[in-house]
């Protein structure tokens, strides 16, 4: 019996072991997807105008309570 468990865990850490990918990284993406993610994200970054400066705009006024009484 100790045999048959043995060989079992031995096929299962085998199993698992051939489902591993050396080239992912670890976002799950190879290392050729994560070069293309990252030359994309530059290229939007580059395409990004300016911040714009807020407005002027008049702050809020709280509003008039009438006393209680």
């Amino acid at each position: 019996m100790s045999a048959m468990r043995s060989l079992t865990l031995a096929l299962l850490l085998l199993a698992c072991a051939a489902c591993s990918d050396g080239n992912r990284t670890a976002g799950g993406v190879s290392e050729g997807e994560a070069d293309a993610l990252d030359q994309a994200a530059e290229m939007l970054d580059g395409q990004n105008p300016p911040p714009v400066a807020p407005s002027a705009q008049p702050s809020p006024q709280p509003a008039a309570t009438k006393p209680a009484g």
